[in-house]
């Protein structure tokens, strides 16, 4: 019986070890549709979504903010189609920084939780937001506010999940942020980092990220 309980707990060990932990990672968990990632196909199979529409999207990204991509999108969808395509689809906005007008963008989000958003600024962790933000909602009400969120991580100090945590890190990504550690202003985020991807995607990387 001990060998076989040795056996269940070494099994159960080797699964975990190199996992990244999710549950510290700094941006939310999200099942939504990345407009800055997501291909052609998969913007077409959004609700509402245009041909039209969806090749505006790819030629004009990414969108630093959620805003810009209001911009385009209520030029020819009503108010609720945005709202039905903005459970499926979003730009996550920076929960220390978003203005007012993002965070109402988020669908169910009205001025009551508006003020439960900015109340706890600045938030350190996703984990701050899920407990302060759990005191007004159930947990599967905060799951899903999660998916619109992030909070930017520390690029000297943030570990190996709160960096895959960002959208389209990947592990070859994960050792360029490490490799030029420790960074003293963004300005060398940009250069070294800029050594393997273009300007565009600098830009949607550097959303992410922090000195602070």
């Amino acid at each position: 019986m001990n060998r076989i309980r040795r056996f269940l707990f070494l099994c159960a060990l080797a699964a975990t070890i190199g996992l990244p932990n999710v549950g510290q990672s700094q941006v939310g968990q999200s099942q939504l549709a990345n407009p800055d990632m997501a291909s052609e196909k998969e913007l077409l199979a959004l609700p509402h979504m245009t041909a039209a529409l969806a090749k505006s999207i790819m030629e004009q990204r990414p969108f630093l903010n959620m805003a810009d991509l209001h911009a385009l999108l209520s030029k020819t969808l009503s108010k609720e189609q945005l709202a039905e395509l903005y459970g499926k689809m979003f730009v996550q906005i920076n929960l220390n920084t978003a203005a007012p007008s993002e965070i109402l963008l988020i669908p169910g989000v009205g001025n009551r939780m508006l003020r439960e958003f900015q109340e706890y600024r600045p938030y350190k962790t996703i984990a701050q937001f899920r407990k302060e933000i759990g005191k007004y909602v159930d947990q599967k009400e905060v799951a899903r506010l999660e998916q619109y969120v992030f909070v930017p991580v520390n690029l000297n100090s943030a570990s190996d999940a709160d960096i895959l945590s960002i959208p389209g890190t990947g592990k070859r990504m994960l050792r360029e942020f490490k490799e030029y550690r420790p960074y003293t202003n963004i300005a060398q985020f940009r250069k070294e980092i800029g050594k393997y991807v273009d300007k565009k995607e600098v830009a949607r990387l550097e959303r992410y990220v922090t000195l602070n």
